[in-house]
Parts: C-alpha cells; sequence; structure tokens
C-alpha cells in the first residue's frame, strides 16, 4: 500500500506564477536560495512523483536538487 510521502524540490531559477500553477499540490517556500525556486508538499505515492518530475521536465525546468522531508 503506497503512503504519501513530503518532498523538496529545488528547482533552477525564479518561476514565474505561470509556470508554478503547473504544481498545485506544492507550496513555494519563502527561504529559497537567489536564483532557485523551492516547492515543497505531500506526494501521495510514486506515480505522482513520477508526475511532479514529468511536469518539470516538460516545462524544461533544471531540477537541481530533490530530497524526501521528514514526516
Amino acid at each position: 500500500m503506497a503512503t504519501a510521502v513530503r518532498y523538496r524540490f529545488v528547482i533552477e531559477g525564479d518561476l514565474s506564477e505561470r509556470a508554478q500553477a503547473a504544481f498545485p499540490e506544492l507550496s513555494r517556500s519563502d527561504h529559497s536560495t537567489p536564483g532557485t525556486t523551492t516547492l515543497f508538499g505531500t506526494v501521495p505515492d510514486s506515480t505522482a512523483l513520477r508526475g511532479v518530475l514529468a511536469r518539470i521536465d516538460t516545462l524544461g525546468l533544471t531540477l537541481l536538487e530533490m530530497s524526501r522531508l521528514p514526516d
């Protein structure tokens, strides 16, 4: 049985509101390093995680870091 997991995604550049809208399940962190955007949130299962990664790729974004957050 799949369990939801919290993740953090660090993306190169400052995402526009339009690009950020492609990730409604994720929130934007106010504590990003300059020149990056940090998104975080709960991802329900591995299929949803692959969906987030596919959207990052489709939008031509560069994923700098992805990490699982503690529960």
